[in-house]
């Protein structure tokens, strides 16, 4: 009778502790899938997202960060950042989208690296997308803190799908100390604007009038830049001619219709993403 119950004893035992280690099991699997490591949750559209960690779709060792909208959201990670003042940054990571889309044809919106509570972003992809690596350069300015966001949606408007951000990386820039004196330009000339303003299909071409009055206007930047500097300051500037129309145009109360960032980000950032330019001009004809 004694050895029968020392056994029933041990087969309870045993029952406890499998029913112990699977509840730890489970609490061990939640505790990761909801550990954000200071990373705070944010959105315009409270409990509209979905965040969690993600163990099945990762590019790395480590588990992902996983935003998931069925519903136009401004949704995002972000942590603060101790920055010295005055200094440029460079924030990187690896992304992964699916289906993802923006509700209002903005370039800005989408996934992507941003300053929250500033218009400060990387290029925002949107679609679906294999792990990709995207930055954003920034300079800290006065600030001593900032808060770095990893986001689907943005600063101008909101977005929906599925979006993975793994392996975060921020380093601080230093200070150009080369002798170096030369500023490089990239021109960007938009050969059509071809815009629906108010109903009105409106189109404009560059003429080749027009891109002579252009290129002679871009040498004598050149060739004034270093005569009034006295040769403390040279321009070498790259001229890019774009066949595809501008589609999109701003809009001010105060001064109209204008080219903003957003409006030719998707034309340009390859270009962009390939060289080192310290200025970038758009050039197109809004006016017939």
């Amino acid at each position: 009778m004694k050895n029968r119950k020392n056994t029933v004893s041990k087969i309870w035992n045993l029952i406890i502790s499998v029913i112990l280690l699977v509840c730890l099991y489970f609490v061990y699997q939640f505790y990761q899938t909801n550990n954000f490591n200071e990373f705070v949750r944010s959105e315009t559209n409270l409990y509209t997202s979905e965040f969690k960690r993600d163990n099945k779709v990762r590019y790395s060792d480590k588990r992902s960060y996983n935003i998931s909208s069925t519903q136009f959201n401004d949704a995002m990670f972000y942590k603060n950042i101790k920055v010295e003042k005055n200094h440029p940054y460079k924030v990187t990571c690896m992304v992964k989208t699916n289906n993802v889309e923006s509700k209002e044809e903005k370039s800005g919106v989408g996934a992507h690296i941003s300053i929250e509570g500033t218009t400060e972003r990387s290029i925002a992809i949107i679609g679906t997308h294999d792990w990709q690596k995207i930055e954003l350069i920034f300079n800290s300015k006065n600030r001593e803190n900032v808060n770095i966001g990893f986001r689907l949606g943005g600063y101008l408007g909101e977005a929906k799908g599925e979006v993975w951000f793994s392996d975060f990386t921020i380093e601080e820039g230093t200070e150009d100390n080369s002798q170096s004196n030369q500023w490089k330009f990239a021109n960007f000339i938009f050969k059509t604007t071809d815009v629906n303003l108010n109903g009105e299909q409106i189109k404009l071409e560059v003429t080749n009038s027009d891109m002579i009055d252009i290129t002679n206007t871009i040498t004598r930047f050149e060739k004034s830049t270093s005569e009034l500097s006295k040769g403390k300051m040279t321009a070498k500037c790259d001229t890019y001619k774009i066949d595809v129309p501008l589609t999109k145009l701003s809009y001010d109360e105060e001064f109209g219709y204008y080219v903003s960032p957003e409006d030719v980000e998707e034309q340009i950032k390859d270009i962009i993403s390939k060289n080192d330019y310290d200025h970038i001009f758009v050039i197109v004809r809004l006016r017939r």
